[in-house]
């Protein structure tokens, strides 16, 4: 949504209006504890039909998903693989909570480096914005 609102052509994996990955598309895909079948499966079809894939990841030295990556980032944060599941002692944030919140963190901070490179205003950037809401 974030990269839509920059300007730039940007689609959701499984919506009915996503065009065909191709050589000139980059595939962001996230597998905090490493690799899922669905996540294996989305970034092997990208990258047969050319597409590059950046894998971001808590766990890249043990993940499926990261054979299927072009380029992996390391995001250190606890995931549901790692929060010590049934430990009596509870972590603050169960689960997947750390990475997702650091992946929202990550991925806000990317947008706005990008909007500065692109040159993109904030009217530039809400004027996108949808008005159906």
């Amino acid at each position: 949504m974030r990269l839509a609102h920059l300007g730039l052509s940007a689609h959701f994996v499984f919506d009915m209006t996503t065009p065909p990955i191709t050589s000139k598309d980059l595939l962001v895909a996230s597998a905090g504890p490493g690799g899922f079948s669905t996540v294996d499966a989305i970034c092997s079809v990208a990258r047969s039909h050319g597409g590059r894939v950046l894998l971001l990841t808590a766990q890249p030295e043990t993940g499926s998903s990261v054979r299927h990556a072009n380029v992996v980032a390391y995001v250190a944060a606890q995931t549901m693989a790692d929060d010590g599941g049934g430990e009596k002692s509870r972590t603050l944030l169960p689960m997947g909570s750390v990475y997702e919140g650091a992946m929202f963190v990550l991925f806000e901070m990317v947008v706005y480096k990008l909007g500065e490179v692109l040159g993109e205003s904030p009217e530039a950037i809400r004027a996108r914005h949808t008005n159906l809401e």
